[in-house]
């Protein structure tokens, strides 16, 4: 992972996507106005082991995409600031840049600044926004109209996860265990998955609720053993206490696979599972980063070779954050194709249009977005002789 200092990723999100400053135009006021995308990233604090991915991921698809053109031959220009994965300052940063920059798009940190700034950007009426999280809540064209997230919510990936279970033992009823923290995190996607999974006759025979750290997780490990579950899902954990869970379930004799969705889904997250003596499958809204047969995935290693040569991995983090980014120039593309200004109202048609967008094969599927998220994703198993993760099943879509 990427190590900056404030001063650092400051001088390298400006000169990421450098271009001259020139006022800002509406379109059709300028031959080549500018198109200013705002973020508020985490590079500090709790969650910046994945805040400066993030912040590259972004800052390269942008700076990638003006050395090709731009969008219509108009530049975008990045401008962003460390949240400290902090609400507070997360929005003071988005009302400043707002102020002072007028973006037409804006990436956040969290789901709780995605919804700390919904009303004022709504009012605003001129901005589009992401972030890397994938909560349900923030895929409502109609409550958050402003909002889209750049893969299935939590409740979608869940929803994949029951299906491939289902469709991978036809005439059986596999057995299910859910473990899931008491955060928004964690709750987020279990309802869809209990719904799902009574839809398809799928029994959950163990429903765990922890603590999102600091945990003993013996007593969980005690219930799982007694339940004897085909299947583990884990939701709201990223890394730790799972490596934990794995170790002591196989020192119990628990046989059970191991589940998960995107974010346990990282080489962190997969090698320590493996270290624990545990097999991780989990679901992804993308293709992992070296996989072949994606020129989108071909054109994102190229540019990471060629500008962060030590990089040597990319992770679900970054490649949300390019995405988002392809997702904020297909808006304005779209726009300007229709000779029609960065308007809320336009800017969120543009979206809802994207009904069979190709994201260069990022996602294995056409991509719909009419819906304000991406649902479909596909369930990945960590190979342990290539100490990767690699295909487990078809691409779905819920």
């Amino acid at each position: 992972m990427l190590k900056t200092t404030r001063r650092k990723f400051l001088a390298a999100s400006g000169a990421a996507a450098a271009v001259a400053t020139v006022p800002r135009f509406a379109i059709g006021q300028s031959a080549n106005p500018e198109i200013v995308i705002g973020a508020a990233q985490p590079i500090t604090g709790p969650f910046a082991f994945a805040g400066a991915s993030l912040n590259a991921g972004l800052s390269d698809y942008i700076a990638w995409r003006n050395e090709n053109g731009g969008v219509m031959g108009r530049k975008l220009r990045y401008v962003a600031e460390d949240s400290g994965f902090k609400v507070d300052q997360g929005v003071a940063i988005f009302k400043k840049i707002m102020a002072s920059e007028k973006p037409a798009f804006f990436y956040g940190d969290r789901t709780e600044w995605c919804k700390a700034v919904a009303q004022e950007a709504i009012a605003s009426g001129s901005v589009i926004t992401a972030s890397p999280s994938l909560a349900g809540a923030l895929a409502d064209p109609v409550n958050m109209p402003h909002h889209f997230i750049s893969g299935p919510s939590y409740g979608a990936m869940h929803e994949v996860l029951m299906e491939h279970i289902a469709r991978s033992n036809p005439g059986k009823k596999p057995t299910i265990a859910l473990v899931y923290t008491e955060t928004e995190f964690g709750n987020d996607g279990i309802p869809a998955s209990k719904a799902r999974a009574q839809k398809l006759g799928l029994p959950i025979v163990a429903e765990i609720v922890t603590k999102q750290s600091g945990i003993d997780v013996a007593p969980e490990v005690a219930k799982l053993r007694r339940a004897k579950p085909d299947f583990i899902v884990f939701q709201g954990y990223i890394l730790a206490p799972l490596p934990e869970f794995v170790k002591q379930l196989v020192e119990a004799g628990v046989q059970s696979q191991i589940m998960g969705t995107i974010w346990s889904g990282d080489k962190l997250t997969y090698d320590a599972i493996a270290a624990a003596g545990g097999n991780y499958t989990g679901v992804t809204p993308y293709r992992y980063f070296y996989e072949t047969g994606a020129p989108m995935l071909a054109t994102m290693r190229e540019y990471v070779q060629k500008t962060r040569p030590q990089m040597n991995y990319i992770s679900f983090f970054y490649t949300n954050a390019w995405l988002s980014g392809m997702v904020f120039a297909e808006i304005a593309e779209r726009c300007i194709k229709a000779n029609k200004p960065f308007t809320l109202p336009n800017m969120k048609a543009a979206l809802e249009s994207m009904t069979a967008w190709d994201s260069g094969g990022i996602s294995g599927l056409p991509v719909n977005l009419s819906g304000h998220q991406i649902a479909s994703g596909r369930l990945y198993k960590y190979n342990s002789t290539s100490k990767a993760m690699e295909p487990g099943g078809d691409w779905i879509s819920v």
